[in-house]
């Protein structure tokens, strides 16, 4: 079996996003740069896994990683409004680090509204940005501030490039529409 059977189409290539995190990361390191805190990448479990791998092979300054799953999903392809902390990071005080919260896609914003006053006023981060590799404003609830952006998309299911429906599809090295016959089984 293979995935191409299921893709309507390819929507963002794996040159255009090579070349959106190379943009993203130079970005950043202009913002870090004359900085005296340290940056960590808060990565957003398991979506987030492939950019944020892609992103510190191209960013040229100091950095630490670190993980936090949070979840509004069931399983399917919309949001059941409800959001759990699933796991947090490593440290609990942040005050010493400028936080780059790493997102694959921004749709609702209401899980990342939430994640970045967590991040901001619980976790005490000096500073918090978030980076999205793909913003989907046409299904946003929250207005969500992206300082860090990859990609505006229409409101299509995407898979690919850590983007999964049901685990599945997250190897693709692209990002494509998947087509509705496979999810709505």
């Amino acid at each position: 079996m293979t995935y191409e059977n299921d893709i309507a189409k390819v929507l963002v290539s794996e040159e255009e996003i090579a070349g959106a995190v190379k943009r993203i990361a130079k970005q950043m390191e202009e913002d870090f740069k004359c900085s005296d805190k340290k940056v960590l990448f808060l990565c957003t479990l398991k979506g987030a896994v492939v950019f944020l791998a892609d992103l510190m092979k191209n960013f040229n300054l100091p950095a630490e990683i670190d993980f936090i799953k949070v979840s509004s999903y069931a399983s399917g392809t919309e949001s059941s409004g409800i959001i759990s902390l699933k796991s947090g990071p490593d440290l609990n005080d942040l005050s010493e680090y400028n936080v780059v919260v790493i997102e694959d896609i921004l749709d609702t914003g209401n899980t990342l509204s939430w994640l970045l006053n967590h991040v901001k006023n619980t976790m005490n981060a000096h500073s918090v940005k978030l980076c999205a590799l793909f913003n989907k404003p046409d299904r946003r609830q929250k207005e969500v501030k992206i300082d860090y952006q990859g990609f505006i998309i229409p409101d299509e299911f995407i898979v690919g490039y850590g983007l999964d429906y049901d685990e599945m599809y997250r190897n693709l090295p692209y990002v494509g529409v998947l087509k509705p016959e496979v999810y709505n089984k």
